[in-house]
């Protein structure tokens, strides 16, 4: 692997997911007056909503199908699986819903009815919409080649003119199956061209947060650069962490499939890090139109066989005496077409930690998940932030964001809801920005 690529790969790969862990004084006792502080409203009224758990999975292979939209039909109720395929949906009792819609990239579209779910242990299989390949002239015959064609039609296929964004993020900290931090915040997003090495750019327009230092016991955990690492995920923009020619090398590309999404035609990628590069990379599913070769989402996890050096790209700092392992990394990365160009729609990625303290029997589980969607864009008006209005890699949202707080932006809404899908959030902040 050429060493400059191989030193640009760790320093981004280390910024998807950043986190500072450290010793929590209030659970310590030094600082009473934070046992005080308002916690995040998880408690659910079932009076008022029928709330229904379950979990997302392939028919034939019982695996979990991750990030998983899970729609009730005729309304703006929504919500996202997890990594674990597990999602959870309240609905109103007055509301006339009757069907769920579960929609995944690769699968056949399935209609739930409500009526048939209980409230626990709901298992929803998905069947797959692949495409007989026989039934396909496929080009090329070679996935590799096929992947270098996709980075030269970057031009083509993807912007070449910067655009202004409007984004939501969110960001959560779990502690086992509990949530202790939970930040989100709307951000407007300086994005420049597909073919303009300069990074994008993050202004913080409102946000808020809410935690429960109580509930972190001994140890807190930062994310460390928000929604401005989050971009990172946009594989096209930023091709060094997975897509380029220099890393193409590493890994081994499998045709595994053709899919239709939303009404196209779909190569299935599979790939994997090649035997015998003790450096962790990624595997993972690569979604390529097949008219255009532009990739339309991409499905990747971090390989964690060498779970030592997988830890050293996340963890910052930690205190003396715990040892903490990463158990899982996963990411998503969606794209959405208009007039013929492909513009960054929506990541997500989440982190899972293993944290063994010396002298204590049990182990805890910690998970950092960050997601991002952009909600508007406009080509017209485009300007650059001042440094100073910049939200930077090296900033911690959940630190900075009570200075964006704004009760009244934020309404009747104002408690973060932890089980709540970031497309509900979006939907919510719409409907008030346009009163």
């Amino acid at each position: 692997m050429n060493s400059k690529f191989f030193k640009i790969f760790t320093s981004l790969l280390a910024l998807l997911l950043m986190v500072n862990i450290s010793t929590s004084m209030a659970a310590e006792g030094n600082n009473p007056s934070i046992w005080k502080s308002k916690k995040p409203q998880q408690k659910i009224d079932t009076l008022k909503y029928n709330v229904y758990h379950g979990k997302i999975v392939d028919a034939s292979s019982k695996k979990a199908l991750m990030f998983a939209t899970i729609t009730v039909q005729g309304s703006n109720l929504a919500t996202v699986s997890n990594s674990d395929g597990e999602f959870l949906l309240k609905i109103d009792k007055t509301h006339p819903a009757k069907n769920l819609l579960i929609t995944y990239i690769g699968y056949k579209n399935k209609e739930v009815a409500i009526a048939s779910l209980v409230s626990k242990k709901n298992t929803i299989r998905m069947e797959s919409a692949a495409v007989p390949l026989g039934e396909v002239n496929i080009y090329p015959h070679d996935p590799e080649f096929l992947m270098k064609s996709l980075l030269r039609k970057v031009k083509e296929n993807y912007s070449t003119q910067p655009n202004m964004m409007t984004g939501f993020y969110r960001e959560t900290i779990k502690k086992n199956r509990s949530y202790v931090g939970i930040a989100e915040a709307v951000v407007n997003i300086h994005k420049t061209a597909y073919t303009n090495l300069q990074n994008d750019q993050v202004q913080i327009y409102k946000g808020r947060k809410s935690s429960d230092v109580k509930r972190m016991d001994t140890l807190l955990f930062k994310l460390q650069g928000g929604p401005a690492t989050s971009l990172l995920l946009d594989v096209i923009k930023h091709p060094f962490t997975l897509l380029s020619e220099d890393f193409l090398a590493n890994y081994n590309y499998k045709l595994s499939n053709i899919t239709k999404i939303n009404d196209q035609l779909h190569y299935v990628i599979d790939f994997q890090q090649k035997p015998g590069i003790d450096f962790p990379l990624y595997y993972g599913t690569f979604y390529i139109e097949t008219e255009n070769l532009a990739l339309t989402s991409a499905k990747f996890s971090l390989n964690l066989e060498n779970k030592t050096e997988a830890t050293k790209l996340f963890i910052r700092k930690k205190p003396v005496g715990v040892k903490v392992t990463a158990t899982s990394a996963n990411y998503i990365v969606n794209y959405h077409q208009q007039n013929g160009k492909w513009y960054f729609n929506y990541a997500r990625g989440e982190i899972k930690f293993k944290c063994n303290w010396k002298r204590k029997w049990f182990n805890t589980n910690y998970s950092a998940m960050s997601e991002i969607a952009i909600t508007n864009r406009s080509d017209e008006n485009i300007t650059k932030f001042k440094p100073k209005d910049r939200f930077k890699k090296t900033h911690v949202l959940n630190d900075q964001v009570q200075f964006f707080a704004n009760d009244d932006f934020w309404g009747a809404n104002n408690t973060i809801e932890p089980d709540q899908s970031i497309e509900t959030a979006i939907k919510k902040l719409k409907r008030k920005a346009r009163k």
